[in-house]
């Protein structure tokens, strides 16, 4: 009896380890790296100020990155090569890049008319669709808001948007964090300044949530013993 060896089949390509030739892998390296870069605003015109909004003393590097384009692109190695320590600081750098990558900016973000890095707040009143609404204090059909108006520019109401991150607190006070009231109460600004953005870290008790049990644990036999 002659016995035939089983005929061959081809292994399904998804089978078969990846493989890729040097410059397909740095390629496909480069494709995945890439990602857009956003336009400055008009309350974050340039690197100097994102890092001094971000705060945690990163305006102190500020000399090390040349321009916006590289604030953008550069990796986390690369920034650690310009000196930017420790590990830390630049997640907090890089997670705050692509805050503002998305859209997410902090308070004053969306601001468009800035002049010498501080915006103008005033209570304005914009039509209200749907609504009519009088009162000593609001025409019919409209509604207060808190808009950046352009100082000397007549805006049409239609055009204003709220400012984010602000509110009207009783008839026309502007408030919300770091607003500063202007004379006569009616308007306030925001303007840039050091931490503006800026996310606390979360003090450690005992040691941090790793150690806290064993600190705790310690402290409440030295007690005991002290007490006997």
């Amino acid at each position: 009896m002659i016995v035939r060896p089983a005929q061959l089949r081809p292994i399904p390509s998804f089978l078969l380890p990846f493989s890729q030739s040097p410059s397909q892998a740095r390629r496909l390296h480069q494709r995945v790296r890439a990602a857009p870069i956003p336009p400055p605003t008009p309350f974050v015109p340039d690197a100097q100020t994102f890092l001094t909004l971000i705060g945690r003393n990163l305006s102190q590097h500020a000399s090390k990155i040349p321009s916006w384009n590289a604030l953008f692109s550069l990796t986390s190695t690369e920034l650690r090569e310009l000196g930017i320590e420790p590990p830390r600081t630049r997640r907090y750098l890089l997670r705050w890049r692509e805050k503002f990558r998305k859209g997410q900016f902090g308070v004053g973000g969306d601001i468009k008319h800035v002049e010498n890095g501080a915006a103008e707040l005033r209570v304005v009143e914009v039509p209200a669709p749907g609504q009519r609404v009088a009162t000593a204090t609001l025409s019919p059909g409209m509604r207060k808001i808190v808009a950046n108006v352009a100082a000397g520019l007549n805006t049409p109401s239609e055009s204003l948007v709220p400012v984010k991150g602000v509110r009207i607190k009783g008839a026309h006070t502007i408030v919300g964090p770091h607003v500063q009231p202007l004379k006569g109460g009616k308007a306030a600004k925001i303007e840039v300044k050091e931490g503006l953005w800026e996310e606390r870290r979360g003090h450690k008790i005992d040691g941090g949530e790793r150690r806290q049990a064993e600190v705790r644990a310690k402290r409440r036999g030295e007690e005991k013993r002290a007490a006997r």
